[in-house]
């Protein structure tokens, strides 16, 4: 069978064999060349075997490329080269046996106004006798705006595996002057496969103005992935091999604590917040929204957090927590022996409009998730929380026996008919909810000592082996889903547990965008290691985010003692970190009005109000599309008890990484935190009094470390996996 390829392929075919290497770098774990050809620079991986990973740094359709220049630097080799539209210059760092990652950067500096139709992708794979390599398995690749990877394997014959890493933040300035985007921009047919810009339709190039055009990392490896859950902790420590190199913003800091104060003002006063219904106050789903009626989830994914914030505050009292508990049993349905979703007194006013949105209708993780939250209440000695909980769990179980612990998206209450059985044709139901059923189940467990419940646990989640990434359905579910799996880990000792956790955390960090899209109105928030809610969404939420940041939270404190995958803790730390540097662009007074958009789809959106929007959209698009959910309203609510440390009634510390342990004594503190050694966060001093202060800090050898001043706050950064030590005194 002769491969189909592409003109420009065909090209790339015909001379790649008969160019001369210019550049050879060869060392134990590396033999690359450097070869020009007409239309563009190409570096050339040998595998052991003999086959050969080609990789073009740019493509140029104009006449025959000259070298102008070719320089060696410190470990860089630099190109520079010109066609008949532009000049070229790449720069590439040549690996090394301490970081064996192959790396360039090109930059474009055209000579006219230029547009530029169509760019090829970037890289295609040889066999030994420089024919196109017929199959390869292309295991994931961008999605949207997620993050620019490309992750293959190379098994005909066995070889191994690339991952591809292009980073779309050094190419905003192509996007905003091209009026272009970045999504889906990395993938491709096979064999042609990789990155290509954008086509820039009638918006040229400025003459003279530089562009990046690529920045890309691989990283190579010979090791052999046969299931899923090889690829899917390899797909972890390569991401984790690579993101030290990515050239990346650190997080700005936000001062929560003003943030938390202006949401509990708003959404206690608020009256587009709120419905009163049957003697009770409900929130509503989003601002303004009268019409739907008041759902459970919405009023449990508030009120944990609110909870939360409470014992961290040291609050006796809470007007707002107790109508929400005291509106949470009318959700119970007796004939049915359950809670359901929306409120039995106004399913009425359901306009059927869709699927779910007609009377015992249930969305199949709209059933655990309260059950999840309401087991959470009742762990905190919540009879009445427990009293749902336990009056409601042998029609969750009866469900997940019924449809044998595979869920359809819908299905009818009372007679667990499926209204709709897949997501799209081929793709199966929500294949997640095995793991969130599998937390409850193990949360049932802790609370009553009760076998079944675990055994319950163990036979949900065989249904999520073999799913590898499409194991990720929501990413909040997913994401607790790593959680049940880690603790059945620890119940069992069993390590096809923890493994797959990691499947389910891959799942979640393949659905993050790793870069910044700093055009059009996405100057005006940061994007760096968003989580998207669902796997083909097209923009970031606000209240899934902070589920997931919630679960990661939970999933490390859960895996102390335990010998996790190293890339996990990088990973999870550095998403922790960016998290408050993020999500405070949800809320609109933060945001420019102009972002907002007119006509969301439900409610009203108050630019006033510091409740947050639900979507952050695409650079070329208004956010706010979706509505102003209340149910969002718990990110500020969760961001302060997990990284701020109250250490006096005057003083508090935030700290960028999660905190695995802190011990107060007197005027001092020792925190243990997460993260990696090579990696680093800040830790700021918030002084909510007039009084002066003295502080020092100190690793916990004794090395002190620099307190220095920046916007107004005093600050020291800290590296991760260690202890330091914080110590403060009025001044005289």
């Amino acid at each position: 069978m002769t491969t189909a390829l592409s003109a420009w392929a065909v090209q790339a075919v015909g001379e790649l064999p008969t160019l001369k290497t210019i550049v050879l770098t060869q060392n134990k774990d590396f033999n690359l060349e450097v070869r020009l050809g007409k239309h563009a620079l190409w570096l050339i991986y040998h595998w052991p075997n003999g086959i050969k990973s080609t990789f073009s740094t740019f493509y140029s359709a104009v006449g025959e490329l000259i070298q102008n220049e070719m320089r060696h630097e410190k470990g860089k080799t630099f190109f520079t080269l010109s066609s008949a539209e532009a000049t070229y210059q790449v720069e590439i760092i040549q690996p090394s046996t301490e970081e064996p990652l192959l790396r360039w950067t090109t930059t474009l500096i055209s000579k006219v106004p230029l547009l530029i139709p169509f760019s090829p992708k970037d890289i295609i794979n040889f066999t030994s006798d420089w024919q196109p390599l017929a199959t390869g398995q292309v295991y994931t690749h961008q999605v949207g705006n997620r993050s620019g990877i490309l992750f293959y394997g190379l098994n005909k014959p066995a070889t191994g595996s690339v991952f591809y890493f292009q980073n779309l933040s050094s190419l905003n300035t192509y996007f905003e002057d091209t009026e272009t985007a970045g999504s889906d921009l990395v993938g491709g047919n096979w064999p042609e496969i990789g990155f290509s810009l954008p086509s820039t339709g009638t918006q040229p190039l400025t003459p003279n103005q530089p562009y990046i055009i690529s920045d890309a990392i691989v990283s190579f490896s010979t090791d052999t992935l046969k299931t899923d859950r090889d690829v899917c902790e390899h797909y972890l420590t390569q991401l984790a091999k690579i993101y030290p190199a990515i050239k990346k913003e650190e997080p700005s800091y936000h001062n929560w604590l003003d943030i938390v104060n202006k949401g509990l003002t708003g959404l206690a006063n608020h009256s587009g917040c709120w419905t009163f219904a049957d003697g009770h106050h409900y929130l509503n789903a989003y601002v303004s929204d009268y019409d739907t009626p008041s759902e459970i989830m919405v009023q449990l994914a508030v009120l944990l957090p609110l909870i939360e914030y409470k014992e961290w505050s040291g609050d006796k009292s809470n007007e707002m927590i107790e109508k929400l508990k005291a509106g949470l049993p009318a959700f119970y349905k007796k004939d049915m022996g359950t809670i359901v979703r929306w409120l039995p007194k106004l399913e009425k006013q359901l306009d059927h409009s869709e699927e779910q949105k007609k009377p015992n209708v249930m969305d199949s993780w709209y059933l655990y998730h309260p059950l999840m939250n309401l087991a959470r209440l009742a762990k905190k000695g919540d009879n009445d929380a427990m009293d749902l909980l336990m009056k409601s769990i042998d029609f969750a179980i009866n469900v997940a026996k019924t449809f044998d612990y595979q869920w359809p998206v819908f299905y009818q209450m009372e007679t667990l008919k499926v209204i709709k059985a897949e997501t799209a044709e081929g793709e199966g139901g929500e294949l997640d909810v095995p793991g969130s059923y599998a937390d409850l189940m193990l949360k049932m467990w802790e609370i009553s000592k009760e076998r079944k419940y675990l055994t319950e646990a163990k036979r949900a989640v065989k249904k999520l082996e073999g799913l590898g990434f499409s194991s990720f359905y929501q990413a909040n579910n997913t994401a607790y889903g790593a959680v049940a799996l880690l603790k059945l880990f620890k119940e069992t000792n069993d390590q096809k547990y923890l493994k797959m956790s990691y499947v389910s955390l891959a799942g979640i960090f393949n659905n993050v965008q790793l870069w910044e899209m700093n055009y059009g109105l996405g100057k005006n928030f940061s994007t760096f290691f968003s989580v998207f809610p669902l796997k083909d969404a097209p923009y970031t939420a606000a209240y899934e985010e902070q589920e997931v940041y919630s679960a990661l939270n939970e999933y490390l404190m859960e895996a102390q003692g335990v010998d996790i995958l190293p890339a996990v803790r990088l990973l999870i730390a550095e998403f922790i970190k960016y998290i408050p540097s993020r999500l405070q662009a949800y809320y609109p007074p933060l945001l420019p009005k102009e972002m907002l958009s007119e006509e969301p789809r439900t409610g009203e959106i108050d630019p006033n109000l510091w409740v947050a929007i639900e979507d952050l959209q695409d650079g070329r698009e208004p956010s706010g599309q979706v509505g102003q959910e209340v149910y969002g309203a718990g990110v500020a609510f969760g961001i302060v008890p997990r990284q701020y440390f109250k250490l006096n009634a005057d003083l508090t510390v935030f700290i960028g990484y999660p905190v695995e342990s802190c011990k107060k004594k007197g005027s001092s503190a020792e925190f243990k935190i997460g993260g990696d050694e090579r990696l680093s966060c800040n830790v700021v001093i918030e002084v909510n009094s007039q009084n002066n202060y003295n502080f020092t800090a100190t690793t916990a050898s004794g090395e002190r470390l620099e307190i220095v001043a920046a916007n107004r706050k005093q600050a020291f950064k800290v590296y991760g996996n260690q202890r330091f030590v914080f110590r403060w005194s009025k001044s005289k």
